[in-house]
């Protein structure tokens, strides 16, 4: 499909902080807010809008050309955007991928994405980085700075704020063969197509249940594994999700989580969670293997973390990963039970294929268990 010629009109951003970005306006004409958070990663821009860990933030893009290989519907880990905004230095309309079917400009459109270019990444980067994350608002619509400073008061902390049944699936579904001798219940906070792929690519025959669904639901599917997923919002105030996944550690069968799911597999054995400074999303962190001694090159995206002195007094919990950039915890097993969890993205595509094999780790813990 062709770009769409579409003259831009001037646009703002405004952080909670007071400080002021003027740009202009791309993707959908009109006003949006949330948190602001940035990513790091040069590729992939597809897959990260559609990632519904994202829900409620306004993205920074680092990348200076953004949109410059078009969208394809293939490319996507959720039916639809699932950004509150976009923010970069260049979004581009015109692409050069023979596979793509659309530009960006006109995909943020058809999803209904406010967006903002022309815009100093950099800078702005640099300010989170040094403030911490914190609101914004992105208006083409409205250029009076006091009346959206207004608005933006009215935006609710993503500290304290459960989102993950807003993004999760209302229907139960499958995928894989169901004649599959390994059947794995999937608790789903927002996760991500590619994770669902990756158990069913090693045989398994997976269920995916909404968020609220019940321990005695989950049972009548008879299932030989958990897998706990990824999502959005404040970890700490999804008391329905911890006391489900206490319920499911008490069967003793295998369980794995991701991202969210690792953060409420800490929380269910009494250890904290907190809100990071600006959090990790990009493609390239390093993360060290403490049973293997092997570091891995990791996809992460995350704004919560699990809380690393409380660990250490956790007598049933082991720390197997760590974050060679801030020493932040990136995985955990339990010493009594057959589970674990890792912070950061293992199935990720495009991104760094090291983390695979801890899909195949799951699938032999169901086989040994």
């Amino acid at each position: 499909m062709p770009t769409q010629e579409i003259t831009s009109v001037p646009a703002v951003l405004v952080l909670e902080d007071g400080m002021v970005f003027h740009g202009r306006s791309f993707g959908k004409i009109g006003t949006t807010s949330g948190e602001l958070c940035f990513n790091t990663g040069m590729t992939g821009y597809q897959e990260v809008f559609t990632d519904p860990s994202y829900f409620g933030q306004v993205l920074i893009m680092n990348s200076v050309h953004t949109g410059n290989y078009g969208v394809n519907l293939e490319d996507v880990e959720s039916e639809t955007v699932k950004i509150k905004g976009l923010i970069g230095r260049n979004l581009e309309e015109r692409f050069s991928r023979i596979m793509a079917t659309d530009s960006l400009q006109n995909y943020l459109i058809q999803q209904g994405v406010v967006s903002i270019e022309d815009i100093d990444t950099r800078a702005l980067v640099t300010h989170i980085r040094e403030k911490g994350a914190m609101n914004c608002i992105i208006s083409s619509e409205e250029t009076d700075v006091e009346a959206l400073k207004l608005m933006l008061s009215k935006v609710p902390s993503m500290d304290g704020l459960e989102l993950a049944s807003l993004v999760s699936t209302q229907e139960v579904y499958h995928m894989g063969d169901p004649n599959a001798s390994i059947r794995i219940a999937v608790l789903d906070f927002g996760i991500k197509r590619n994770i669902i792929k990756c158990m069913a690519d090693r045989g398994a025959y997976v269920r995916v249940h909404p968020a609220t669904t019940s321990f005695e639901e989950l049972q009548q599917f008879e299932p030989n594994g958990y897998f706990i997923s990824n999502g959005p919002g404040d970890p700490a105030s999804m008391g329905y999700a911890v006391e489900t996944v206490k319920q499911i550690l008490d069967t003793k069968k295998p369980v794995f989580g991701i991202c969210l799911g690792h953060q409420l597999l800490a929380l269910a054995n009494g250890i904290p969670t907190f809100k990071m400074h600006h959090g990790h999303r990009g493609l390239n962190h390093p993360v060290k293997n403490l049973l293997t001694g092997v570091c891995e090159i990791t996809t992460q995206n995350h704004g919560f973390a699990v809380d690393a002195n409380a660990i250490r007094n956790a007598e049933n919990v082991e720390v197997t990963h760590v974050n060679l950039n801030d020493e932040s915890i990136e995985g955990i097993r339990l010493k009594d039970r057959p589970a674990f969890s890792v912070q950061y993205h293992p199935e990720a595509t495009p991104g760094p294929h090291d983390s695979r094999y801890l899909f195949d780790d799951f699938i032999s813990l169901i086989n040994n268990n």
